[in-house]
């Protein structure tokens, strides 16, 4: 007879990407999530009071926010390499600040805190980054063999859309100079197209990822857009939009790093 395969943590861990760093990163991220636990431990106690002891905790487990970070969880362990990644976690550290403080300043969404913003969402966005990176990674082994010209037709529709979308959804804060800055930023992105695939490409991971995102925190109450939808489709896109932002803004530090004569790490954002 013949024998039943036998598992093997290696063959597991080699079909899932990871490489040796991929518990290091994970150990950090963790290690990030925790401290931000922590720090408000009062918003944790909170969120948890409202558990009916009477009913099986199973019952009751926000089973999407389980769902939603254990998927970024295994992304982000998928090819991770510490030296390559540091940018991704700065770039989207700083990012998401910058977008958060856009957002609740301008009350384009408001948290349940009603803090502007809330320094504890700040960790989730270079989660988010890291496992955007890995999808779009993904992507692009998937569509290797198909020419430039499908995703250069795609970027000239799909951005100017969005942006569009944009300036339609901001309107009411038009007034404001973080929504003209953000605006002006948008446009001078798309208006400068620098490889059409990877651009649409990191569009579509960072609009795919922000769809789970976006309606696990409207649908709970966590954040709310003034115009109540649960979630928007300009939210969803804006995810889009700010990994290629993000991505943009990293390439610019490495070239400003090569000219310095800095060695610079070979980051994934760089889409080479």
């Amino acid at each position: 007879m013949a024998s039943k395969p036998s598992f093997h943590p290696r063959r597991l861990s080699a079909a899932l990407g990871w490489t040796k760093t991929s518990l290091v990163l994970m150990g950090s991220v963790a290690g990030v999530m925790l401290m931000t636990v922590l720090l408000w431990w009062p918003l944790v106690v909170e969120y948890f009071s409202t558990y009916d002891a009477s009913r099986s905790i199973f019952l009751q487990l926000d089973w999407m926010l389980v769902a939603v970070f254990g998927a970024m969880f295994l992304l982000i362990m998928a090819g991770a390499d510490l030296e390559r990644d540091a940018l991704v976690i700065l770039v989207g550290t700083m990012g998401g600040l910058v977008i958060e403080s856009w957002g609740t300043q301008t009350q384009l969404w408001t948290y349940y805190t009603q803090q502007r913003p809330p320094l504890w969402i700040i960790p989730a966005w270079p989660v988010a980054s890291l496992a955007i990176d890995r999808l779009f990674r993904f992507l692009r082994r998937l569509t290797e063999r198909m020419p430039e010209r499908p995703f250069r037709v795609a970027y000239w529709l799909i951005l100017p859309l969005f942006y569009a979308l944009m300036l339609a959804y901001v309107w009411p804060t038009l007034d404001k100079s973080l929504t003209q800055l953000a605006l002006i930023a948008v446009g001078l992105l798309i208006v400068s197209p620098v490889e059409e695939r990877a651009t649409v490409l990191t569009f579509l991971s960072g609009a795919g990822l922000g769809y789970f995102l976006e309606l696990w925190g409207t649908t709970r109450a966590c954040w709310t857009y003034y115009a109540l939808e649960t979630p928007p489709l300009f939210a969803v896109l804006a995810h889009g939009m700010a990994a290629v932002a993000f991505w943009r803004v990293g390439r610019y530090l490495v070239r400003v790093s090569r000219r310095l004569t800095v060695r610079a790490p070979k980051l994934s954002l760089l889409r080479e």
